[in-house]
C-alpha cells in the first residue's frame, strides 16, 4: 500500500497544502516579526530581499500544485479536472485560483515595485544624508518615496492576508473530506 501512494497525487496535495500554510503563517507571523524587531533596517531589508522572491514563488507554485494533486473525490475527477468542476467552484477553485493570483500579483508585480522604490529611497537617501525612516523632516522626493513604498507595502500585506484566509478556508474543505 505504502508504494501505491507514491504515485497517488493525494500524498503530494497534503505535502503542497501543508508547505503553503506552514510557509505563509511562518513568515507572516513569525519570521518577518522576528527579523524586524533583531535586525537593524539595512539588514532587514537585505533579508527580506532575499527571502520575499522565493515565498512568492512558492505561493505562486505550490497552488498550481494542488490544483494538479486535487485528489478528486465520488463524485468529482482528479487533477485540474476536479478542480474545474462545477461542484468544487467554491470549495476548490476560488481558494485555489485567489491563492494563485495573490501570490502572482506579489511576485510579478509588487515585489520588483518595491524593490524598485526601494532602491530610489537608497539613492535618495544618499542625496539628503538622512535614512528614510530617520524622523522628519524630509525632503520632498523622500516624503513622496515613503509614500509609495507604503502603499505598495499596503497592498502586498493585504494580498499575503488574502492569501492566508484562501488558504485556511481550503484547509477547512480538505478536512470535512477526512470525516
Amino acid at each position: 500500500m505504502a508504494g501505491s501512494l507514491i504515485f497517488s497525487p493525494g500524498p503530494y496535495h497534503i505535502l503542497s497544502y501543508g508547505t503553503l500554510l506552514g510557509t505563509t503563517v511562518f513568515h507572516s507571523f513569525v519570521n518577518a516579526t522576528a527579523s524586524f524587531k533583531t535586525l537593524e533596517r539595512p539588514q532587514f531589508a537585505t533579508l527580506q530581499r532575499a527571502i520575499f522572491p522565493v515565498y512568492f514563488g512558492m505561493q505562486t507554485i505550490l497552488p498550481a500544485v494542488m490544483a494538479l494533486t486535487y485528489p478528486g473525490s465520488r463524485i468529482t475527477a482528479a487533477g485540474i479536472q476536479g478542480v474545474l468542476d462545477e461542484a468544487n467552484r467554491w470549495d476548490v477553485l476560488a481558494p485555489i485560483a485567489t491563492i494563485f493570483v495573490t501570490g502572482l500579483v506579489n511576485w510579478a508585480y509588487c515585489l520588483p515595485a518595491t524593490n524598485a522604490v526601494t532602491d530610489k529611497r537608497r539613492a535618495q537617501e544618499k542625496k539628503d544624508g538622512k535614512n528614510s525612516w530617520d524622523a522628519p523632516p524630509h525632503s520632498q522626493e523622500m516624503v513622496a518615496l515613503n509614500k509609495q513604498f507604503g502603499k505598495i507595502h499596503g497592498i502586498s500585506s493585504l494580498l499575503n492576508m488574502f492569501t492566508l484566509i484562501a488558504t485556511i478556508n481550503y484547509g477547512f474543505h480538505l478536512a470535512a473530506r477526512i470525516q
